[in-house]
């Protein structure tokens, strides 16, 4: 008996309807289309994975099978590798083709689509990819990059039609035995903490912000918090597709002449540009998620000291702006741009450690994880591209400047919360008089600093600039920008 042929669209970091090409491309043909999505254990074990991005993705995932519901239709959730899956599929159907887009993520899942590819190979289905968002695989050039993306963001979406989908629905037989393990609670579990995943609240907090919050913007995003309502917080929408850059360029410009603030949702286009550019540097050099990007770095050894990592990760570092930051990112994914950098900051230079200590661990904590910008972001704020301005950021300084009256600290080190905040910016200073009248016991309450800011910054400049210095982390650094960049000149990279 001859077996049905079947399209397939596999979701994966395009949690959306709206602007969704492999979707377009595959309700087109006249044939019946099977949407799935994996939870893959291989992936959910990773060391870069939390909780919280599966609660995201499944709070996604479940608003898309409600909008699904006047359709006919259903998107099939599998908690199995992808490859088991297929292969029991081809024994039932005729897959012709699989749509997605292209995904731009982990070594693991790097790995899991060359395999994924030849499978398909094998069994005479052709896999369409589609780019994601402005990025280009097998990029030759960064010289067309700029007005490529440009086209890219200016073509219409992919809309595709509200009703008359041909989706088919599986044997409830065949699905029971592949969909695997049931999804584990904590990712069905919803945590008022976190942003909210879907498409819903993809919009709504774009449309918050281009139509009346940007008008702080620009003088929010240094704030640790008020950046948490000045900033867009769309972040974590486009890391797992909820929103197309497409969509999200398009309706910022729609509004631009309306605005009564155009400079600051100029700053934000901007920012736009900058997401794809370094999601498209991890395309193009992927290696960064494990070595220093300038190959001169890689000779920099520090020796780890656990207790320190464990002190920053917990806020227990003594410095209240980082603890603060630590704690806030920990509890609810999120700190701002510069606090992240700040943090990084502390880490690498400040406390001595390797950027690979630090990345696996903030990859859990940010609701946002964007593989393809986490790494090149750490690297550059780590001070080892060889080309990025090296920058050893003053917790004290930012401090008194981002927060003068202390509301994000006390806010998030309770212990410090009846210091004043004249004093609240270097707590150790405060006499013992000081810690009665204020109830807090220094070295009980709250530590004593782990490290000296100022000392440690100087020896840590010392070191990383007389690598700076050297023949081939000058060698590394013209590679670097004559492939990152579409204007070597330009030091941004």
């Amino acid at each position: 008996m001859p077996k049905s042929p079947i399209n397939i669209v596999w979701f994966k970091r395009d949690l959306r309807f709206t602007d969704h090409e492999p979707l377009y491309r595959a309700l087109e043909q006249d044939i019946p289309v099977l949407l799935v999505y994996f939870f893959e254990p291989s992936l959910i074990q990773y060391p870069d994975s939390d909780v919280r991005h599966w609660r995201f993705v499944y709070e996604s995932l479940t608003e898309m099978q409600g909008r699904l519901e006047d359709r006919n239709g259903r998107l099939y959730l599998f908690h199995q590798e992808v490859l088991p899956v297929l292969d029991a599929l081809t024994e039932h159907y005729s897959i012709q083709n699989m749509y997605s887009h292209e995904e731009i993520g982990n070594s693991l899942s790097y790995q899991r689509d060359k395999e994924v590819k030849v499978f398909c190979d094998l069994h005479g289905i052709q896999w369409k990819e589609t780019p994601t968002n402005g990025v280009i695989r097998k990029l030759r050039s960064r010289k067309t990059w700029q007005k490529r993306w440009d086209e890219r963001m200016n073509q219409p979406p992919f809309l595709v039609r509200e009703h008359d989908w041909n989706l088919i629905h599986l044997a409830s037989t065949l699905y029971d035995s592949l969909k695997g393990k049931k999804i584990p609670v904590d990712f069905t579990t919803r945590n008022p903490k976190f942003q909210e995943g879907g498409e819903y609240w993809a919009w709504k907090y774009l449309q918050s912000f281009v139509q009346t919050r940007h008008q702080d913007y620009s003088k929010s995003i240094s704030k640790p918090e008020a950046s948490r309502r000045g900033c867009s917080r769309i972040s974590p929408y486009l890391s797992y597709g909820n929103l197309s850059m497409r969509m999200v360029y398009t309706f910022t410009k729609q509004h631009y002449s309306q605005s009564g603030n155009r400079r600051s949702l100029q700053n934000f286009i901007s920012r736009l540009h900058w997401h794809c550019h370094f999601i498209q540097k991890f395309e193009d050099e992927c290696r960064m998620e494990f070595e220093a990007i300038n190959l001169a770095y890689q000779s920099l050894e520090k020796k780890r000291n656990i207790d320190y990592i464990k002190a920053w990760e917990q806020g227990q570092t003594g410095i209240p702006l980082v603890d603060a930051c630590m704690r806030c990112l920990v509890e609810t994914g999120y700190i701002n741009f510069r606090m992240r950098a700040l943090v990084v900051s502390f880490f690498v230079f400040n406390l001595w450690q390797d950027w690979r200590d630090l990345a696996h661990f903030l990859a859990r904590q940010f609701l946002d994880y964007e593989p393809g910008i986490h790494y090149p972001q750490i690297q550059m704020q780590a001070g080892i591209t060889g080309v990025n301005t090296i920058r050893i950021y003053n917790p004290i300084k930012n401090s008194m400047e981002h927060d003068p009256d202390g509301i994000f600290i006390k806010k998030w080190v309770s212990e410090l919360k009846a210091v004043p905040p004249s004093l609240l910016h270097e707590p150790w200073k405060l006499s013992e008089m000081e810690q009665k009248m204020y109830h807090v016991n220094l070295g009980q309450d709250y530590p004593f600093p782990i490290i000296d800011v100022e000392n440690s910054r100087k020896a840590a400049s010392e070191q990383v600039w007389a690598i700076r210095k050297t023949k081939i982390a000058r060698q590394e650094g013209t590679r670097i920008l004559q492939k990152h960049v579409n204007n070597p000149q330009n030091r941004k990279a």
